[in-house]
C-alpha cells in the first residue's frame, strides 16, 4: 500500500513508542518521513529500520526559537503528527506544582508551539495524540485527563482556524510501549494483567493499534475536528 507515496510527513516524538511506530508505518506507505525528538541516538535507531526513507532532526518542543527555526528552514509538510510528551503524574494534592506545570508545558504547550509554527500544505493534516483519560477521569491522574481534554479542544478549534489543513486527535487507552519500562517488571505486568481483565477487548493495546488510527485521519480527506478513541473500551468500563 502506497497511500502516502512521496508525501512528506513529520513525526514529532518519533524516537520511540507510538511516534516511532507511526514513522515506520508512514514510510512503509510510501511517505518521506522526518522524525524529530531530543535524543539523536534513539532517532537514528528508528531511522535505521526504514531503509533510507526516514530522516532525523534533533528538536526540543520546549525551545520556541528552535521550533520556529526548524520549520522556517524546511518546505511545508503534507502531514504533521505530534506524539511527544513527558508528563509526571499523580493526584493533584500530591504531585508537586512544578511537576504539574512541566507536564502541561511538555504535552500541551509543546504541541501548541508545534501547531503554531508548522507549515502544512492545504488539504494536509495535523494530528495530536491525547489519551482516553480526557473522557474517563482518574483519581490518580486528573492532570493527564485535563491535558488530554485541552489538546482535543485545541484540535477542534484549530480545525476551524487553519482550514483547509485538517486537524484531528487520536486518543489511546492503555498501550504497551516503552513509556512503562520505568516501572518494575512485576508492577508493569500486574498493571497490564488488570487492564486485560477489565477491558472488553481482553488485551492491552499495541502501538500499531494507535498507528492505524493516525494513518486513517491523516489519509481521510473528509476527517477534521474529530477525536478518534482507540482504547479497547477503557472509557466505558469502571
Amino acid at each position: 500500500m502506497n497511500q502516502f507515496q512521496n508525501q512528506s510527513v513529520l513525526i514529532v516524538g518519533g524516537s520511540s513508542g507510538i511516534g516511532a511506530a507511526a514513522a515506520l508505518a508512514f514510510a512503509a506507505a510510501g511517505a518521506r518521513v522526518t522524525i524529530a525528538a531530543r535524543n539523536a541516538e534513539r532517532l537514528d535507531a528508528v531511522a535505521s529500520q526504514a531503509e533510507g526513507r526516514i530522516e532525523t532532526a534533533v528538536l526540543d518542543t520546549a525551545d520556541t526559537s528552535g521550533v520556529e527555526a526548524f520549520f522556517a528552514q524546511r518546505p511545508a509538510f503534507d502531514h504533521v503528527v505530534i506524539s511527544a510528551a513527558q508528563t509526571p503524574t499523580g493526584p493533584v494534592r500530591k504531585l508537586p506544582l512544578q511537576d504539574a506545570r512541566s507536564a502541561m508545558d511538555s504535552k500541551f504547550w509543546g504541541a501548541y508551539g508545534i501547531a503554531r509554527a508548522a507549515r502544512i500544505t492545504d488539504g494536509g493534516s495535523l494530528t495530536f495524540v491525547s489519551g482516553f483519560l480526557s473522557v474517563r477521569p482518574s483519581k490518580t491522574s486528573p492532570l493527564q485527563g485535563a491535558i488530554n481534554a485541552a489538546l482535543e479542544s485545541l484540535a477542534r478549534g484549530l480545525a476551524l482556524e487553519i482550514a483547509p489543513v485538517r486537524v484531528n486527535t487520536v486518543s489511546p487507552g492503555m498501550i504497551d510501549t516503552p513509556m512503562w519500562n520505568k516501572l518494575p517488571d512485576e508492577s508493569r505486568q500486574a498493571m497490564f494483567e488488570a487492564a486485560t481483565r477489565r477491558l472488553p477487548v481482553g488485551r492491552v493495546g499495541k502501538a500499531d493499534d494507535i498507528v492505524q488510527a493516525i494513518l486513517f485521519v491523516a489519509g481521510n480527506g473528509y476527517s477534521t475536528g474529530s477525536t478518534v478513541l482507540v482504547d479497547g473500551g477503557g472509557a466505558i468500563v469502571g
